[in-house]
C-alpha cells in the first residue's frame, strides 16, 4: 500500500507496508541538495576548523580528533534543539514560523556580506603548548560549539529550508538532517586533522584559495537566503 505525499521538491510515494518508519527521511532530491550544501560548508574555513587545527598542531592527532568529537556532540545537540524547537513554533503558529524564516534569510544575507567584506574567518590561534588530557580537549570543543550563538542561528536558519512548513514530520526530518550534516562533516574534519600541517600551510600561503572560499561561502549563504524568501507562503 502506498500513498502520495508532497515534499519540497514535489510529490513522492511512501510505502506504508514497510516496517521501517521512513516518514522522517527527506526525499532523495532534498537529501542530495542538503548533502552538497553541507559539504561546501564543511570545507569552508571557520572558527571550528581553526580550533581543530590549533589543537592538532599543539597536541597531535589525538587532540585533533578529541576536538572533532566534542564539536560533533555539540552539533547533535543543536540539531535536536533546532528540530524540536522549530517544530513547536510551527505547531503554535505558521505565521511565527514564517517570521522566523524571514529573520533567518536576513541573517544568512548578513553572513554572505560579512564574508565578502571582511574575508574568511580562518584563524589558527597558537596553543600554549601544554599537554592536555584528551577528555579536557573534548570538553573544550563541546563547550565552544554549544556556547557559540552563530552555531545556534545557523541551525535555526539552515535546516528549515529543507523541510516543508506543512509537513507533519518536520521535527523528525530536521533532526535527521542535523545528524546527516554531522555524517558529512566528520569525514571532512578527519581529513583536515590528518593533514593539519600541510593544510594550514597551504591555506596561509594561498590568498586566492582563501578568497575562493569566501566567494563560495557568500554564494551558498546568499542562495539559501533567497530560497527562504522565495518559499514564503507556500
Amino acid at each position: 500500500m502506498a500513498r502520495r505525499t508532497v515534499g519540497f521538491y514535489g510529490p513522492r510515494r511512501l510505502n506504508l507496508g514497510s516496517r521501517m518508519p521512513i516518514d522522517f527521511v527527506p526525499s532523495a532530491a532534498t537529501l542530495l541538495a542538503f548533502t552538497g550544501a553541507s559539504f561546501l560548508l564543511a570545507i569552508t574555513p571557520g572558527p571550528d576548523m581553526g580550533l581543530m587545527l590549533a589543537r592538532t598542531l599543539a597536541g597531535g592527532r589525538r587532540a585533533g580528533f578529541a576536538t572533532v568529537a566534542g564539536c560533533s556532540v555539540g552539533v547533535v545537540i543543536h540539531a535536536l534543539l533546532a528540530g524540536l524547537g522549530l517544530s513547536a513554533l510551527l505547531a503554535a503558529s505558521t505565521t511565527a514560523f514564517t517570521a522566523a524564516k524571514i529573520v533567518g534569510a536576513i541573517y544568512l544575507l548578513w553572513l554572505a556580506w560579512q564574508s565578502l567584506r571582511h574575508g574568511s574567518s580562518f584563524h589558527v590561534t597558537p596553543d600554549d603548548g601544554k599537554s592536555k588530557n584528551a577528555f579536557a580537549v573534548f570538553l573544550t570543543g563541546l563547550g565552544i560549539n554549544l556556547t557559540n550563538p552563530k552555531v545556534v542561528l545557523f541551525f535555526v536558519t539552515f535546516l528549515p529550508q529543507f523541510v516543508e512548513p506543512t509537513d507533519p514530520h518536520a521535527a523528525g526530518k530536521m533532526v535527521f538532517l542535523g545528524v546527516w550534516f554531522l555524517l558529512v562533516g566528520v569525514p571532512v574534519a578527519s581529513v583536515i586533522v590528518l593533514t593539519a600541517e600541510r593544510f594550514t600551510a597551504s591555506m596561509r600561503r594561498s590568498k586566492r584559495m582563501m578568497r575562493a572560499f569566501d566567494l563560495g561561502f557568500a554564494g551558498v549563504m546568499g542562495g539559501f537566503a533567497l530560497r527562504l524568501l522565495l518559499t514564503q507562503g507556500r
